[in-house]
């Protein structure tokens, strides 16, 4: 038997293994009383079907005992029906390693495992995304055989972390190896394919209970009365469902932390800390490289390697970010991970099957555990040839797209420029330190207020601190807070309690808490509006000292121009979603009529905007060609969406991309108007420089 790293297994993790064995031990034994009560009903009702044939035979004694043969078996088949299904998992995405190719790869995984003290994978696999995985070949017959655990690591997550980092994270994995517990989640993993296959992959089973009710009117009735009982054992089945996954998945956040008390135990914690707190980032710079290229498509140009330019997205917002970057990688920290959340209000959510990074990084800090760190390179170089291999997952990932043209590789310095030019094009200038990003310049009246006020007694950088900016994001926090808890209070959202600032308060209590947290939202609020007419009277003195006050005031009330409208405008827009919402629904026809008629009065409104966009200097120059001639097409004449029994796909085509348009140029216009705004006065500033 093989030796597991001793890393301490907690009582809580105790718990849950055992309540989520409960929960499987549960299913069993209602699945069995299940199965029993068939083949009880099943043998009841042949020996019912033979007893009336046999007391009176002719053609309805025949039909009505063949019926109810029929029902049981019916009833059996639904039982029964999940063990013949086959489980194909789809692997195209994959692609399998082997030590000849990699054999530093390979030394390394041992390296790790002999620490970890488990077995070896039975394969290794790379992938292309920034992750990595355990996962086995799973079938229904695997809860009673040996389960061989697979190895899955992402070429983005080996281009995004050091060696050490990567040797925390595999270590996490093979935590998962060596835990018993993993033998449960294959039983939940069988418990759930077995009740989804039972209340949703039943396409077959309709087929053959329509074929045998086809027959003629007495096996309808008792093919119909099958139907119904077989709702009932998929009633029951879904209460079981709940009762199981509630059990697993509080386990699963224990295994997590589990298996990061192993990687802590062979890496140090904090190696796997630096790695949590930079996935996301290097997550979210693979996605915008890939929606670079996504948009790239109509022109024909692509890339020979995602993966570098996926290294200078993550060095670009970390330089914007103001990060430190060490050993060529950017360096977060928890408090850059947080800068935006402001909330204290914390609800278990039971259906979590991991826990927060918050609640990981927490644990991890807490054992601080420490190691020894040896020379750490980039774990690129543990790959034979890196290029070549990020080159190869690259075609792989473009080898579905279908370009108009040949394809033209662009260079990952012409990639770099036209990036920088549109994140650049779609942020505010830096001088105001995301002040504005989640905040618009307010409506200040300055007729109403007596101001003294001068460039010099506010500067610059006390107006867009970083108080000042977390001023905004608690604001922002507490006004979700507050809407939260007023669903917990009229009983929208039900949970008996809830955790505000590290204290434990029952939900029958949160209207105090409600009470003083708005009084906390109106002094943040009048905190916030003073910083704005410091703002205000700052740019409106540097426009005057430069004689363009008049031309400052004309942009102000440019964008509150449009502020004002934008609410109307918008709640056109989200009306016609809610209106067409039933059309992504299976209704009889008499709903669909109904729905379709309230849908075209919300339509009359609807289109006098979409007059009014296009008559618009404001919006014109958001509005392309293609927008502009879609809009004129879908107010040329009034369009039927449902003819008798049908959709017509293209009025559909046409209603759906318009009401797109309609949000496009919205959105895309009051940016601009913002973003024109904050422009004009940060030139104030350079020229007043």
């Amino acid at each position: 038997m093989i030796q597991t790293n001793t890393a301490a297994v907690s009582a809580t993790f105790r718990k849950m293994t055992v309540k989520a064995i409960l929960s499987v031990i549960f299913f069993f034994v209602v699945y069995i009383l299940l199965i029993i009560s068939g083949i009880g009903l099943t043998v009841l009702a042949g020996y019912a079907g033979v007893m009336i044939i046999a007391a009176k035979p002719n053609f309805l004694t025949i039909m009505i005992g063949c019926g109810l043969l029929c029902m049981g078996i019916l009833i059996l088949i639904f039982l029964f029906k999940f063990i013949f299904v086959k489980n194909v998992v789809d692997r195209s995405h994959l692609v399998e390693i082997t030590r000849e190719e990699e054999p530093k790869l390979f030394n390394f995984i041992e390296e790790i495992v002999k620490e970890v003290k488990t077995d070896f994978p039975k394969k290794v696999y790379l992938s292309s995304d920034v992750n990595a995985a355990v996962f086995y070949d799973s079938n229904f017959w695997s809860m009673f055989l040996p389960i061989k655990k697979n190895l899955q690591i992402g070429v983005g997550l080996i281009n995004s972390v050091s060696e050490l980092e990567l040797k925390a994270i595999l270590a996490h994995e093979f935590g998962h190896f060596s835990q018993r517990s993993m033998k449960v989640g294959s039983y939940v993993y069988n418990v759930n394919r077995i009740i989804h296959n039972m209340l949703f992959d039943n396409d077959s089973y309709n087929s053959i209970a329509q074929s045998w009710g086809s027959v003629n009117v007495y096996f309808a009735f008792f093919a119909g009365l099958a139907v119904k009982i077989v709702q009932g054992i998929q009633w029951v089945l879904k209460q079981v469902y709940q009762v199981v996954n509630l059990s697993y998945y509080g386990l699963s956040r224990q295994m997590e932390f589990h298996a990061d008390a192993v990687a802590a135990n062979v890496a140090g914690s904090e190696p796997l800390i630096s790695s949590l707190l930079r996935l996301d980032l290097a997550n979210h710079s693979f996605n915008k490289v890939l929606d670079y290229y996504g948009g790239k498509i109509p022109n024909s140009i692509s890339t020979k390697n995602i993966y570098e330019q996926q290294t200078l997205v993550m060095h670009f917002i970390a330089n914007k970010s103001k990060l430190q970057v060490q050993n060529d990688l950017p360096q977060l920290t928890t408090d850059f991970l947080n800068r935006y959340n402001k909330s204290k209000l914390a609800i278990e959510n039971k259906w979590d099957t991991h826990p927060s990074i918050e609640d990981r990084i927490s644990e991890l800090q807490r054992l601080g555990i420490e190691k020894s760190k040896a020379d750490d390179k980039l774990a690129t170089f543990l790959l034979s040839n890196h290029m070549d291999l990020q080159s190869k997952f690259t075609d792989k990932l473009f080898s579905e797209v279908s370009y108009p043209d040949a394809v033209v590789y662009t260079k990952k310095e012409h990639f770099f420029e036209e990036f920088e030019s549109d994140y650049l094009a779609g942020s505010f200038n830096e001088v105001y330190n995301n002040y504005y990003d989640n905040k618009n310049p307010d409506g200040v009246d300055l007729k109403t207020k007596e101001l003294n006020t001068s460039i010099e007694k506010y500067q610059l950088n006390d107006l867009f601190s970083n108080a000042a900016v977390d001023l905004i994001h608690s604001s922002i926090s507490l006004e979700n807070d507050i809407h939260i808890l007023k669903q917990i209070s009229d009983g929208t959202y039900k949970i008996k309690s809830f955790n505000y600032d590290g204290h434990k308060i029952l939900s029958k209590n949160c209207n105090e808490l409600i009470e003083k947290l708005t009084i906390d939202l109106k002094e943040i609020k009048e905190e916030i509006l003073e910083n704005d007419i410091r703002i205000y009277s700052l740019f409106s003195e540097l426009a005057a000292s430069q004689n363009k006050g008049e031309e400052l005031k004309k942009k102000y009330e440019c964008f509150f121009d449009l502020d004002r409208s934008y609410d109307e405008k918008f709640d056109c827009y989200m009306k016609m979603l809610n209106a067409s919402e039933f059309m992504h629904h299976v209704a009889t026809f008499d709903s669909i009529e109904k729905n379709m008629m309230l849908l075209k009065e919300e339509e009359k409104q609807f289109k006098i905007q979409i007059e009014k966009l296009l008559e618009s200097d404001v919006y014109g120059d958001v509005i392309t060609i293609e927008m502009r001639d879609s809009f004129n097409k879908y107010l040329s004449e009034e369009w039927v969406y449902f003819n008798s029994d049908h959709y017509l796909d293209e009025a559909l085509e046409l209603l759906s991309k318009s009401m797109i348009d309609y949000q496009d140029v919205l959105s895309k216009t009051f940016f601009k108007t913002k973003k024109d705004l904050l422009d004009y006065k940060a030139q104030l500033l350079q020229c007043h420089e």
